[in-house]
């Protein structure tokens, strides 16, 4: 664990200043926070970055363009911007255009009074494009702490420090929150908080602490 604990105390400012930032997220935010989330799978997170301060720019909140020349790079508002490509972007065009149609919606979800985990699993029942993952992603840039994002780097440290198997497949739903547990547990185990833990090892894969 002296690797765990060398790698906390390199990025332990910037995970705790990452958290302060998700804390504070304002709701006018939320869509675009929610939109970054449903373009990360199979993109690099900072071209989903990208993607939204262009859209952000160009209002599509408030216009509800068709935003898929966007998402190629094809279309900027005028603004430099480093070259970008959002990967399968055609079918994230209309999970963006559905998440802004059924906005009302989510956000009743995220303001009423049930626990974290069931407004968890009323995005993933209410938003395409979100599986647990996703909906867990979102969830901990506005400020959740509840719940691990187990993305490909995630898992490939759990097998690294021996917590689970090499073949271990998150393949269902039931699978993803079996293997949450774990992290949780583990993360408790070695006084690291799990949100933390979680960041801590993106960093450890990149070389930096992002979204």
């Amino acid at each position: 664990m002296d690797e765990i604990f060398q790698l906390y105390e390199k990025f332990k400012l910037s995970i705790k200043e990452t958290q302060e930032a998700f804390a504070s997220v304002p709701k006018t935010e939320y869509f675009y926070e929610l939109c970054f989330c449903l373009l990360t799978p199979a993109t690099k997170a900072e071209h989903a970055l990208r993607a939204i301060e262009i859209l952000k720019r160009k209002k599509f909140f408030e216009l509800g363009f068709n935003p898929v020349n966007v998402l190629r790079g094809d279309e900027t508002d005028g603004t430099p911007t480093i070259k970008f490509y959002i990967r399968f972007h055609n079918t994230k065009a209309k999970r963006l255009q559905s998440a802004r149609l059924h906005w009302k919606r989510i956000m009743e979800i995220l303001e009423s009074n049930i626990s974290s985990s069931e407004k968890r699993k009323l995005l993933v029942e209410n938003v395409d494009g979100f599986g647990y993952k996703e909906a867990s992603h979102f969830l901990r840039n506005i400020g959740y702490k509840d719940f691990a994002i187990l993305d490909r780097h995630i898992l490939k440290n759990l097998v690294h420090y021996g917590v689970i198997p090499e073949e271990t497949k998150i393949s269902s739903p039931r699978k993803y929150l079996e293997i949450e547990s774990i992290f949780i547990d583990f993360a408790n185990s070695i006084g690291i908080r799990p949100a933390d833990l979680d960041l801590l090892f993106w960093a450890k894969e990149t070389g930096y602490v992002l979204k």
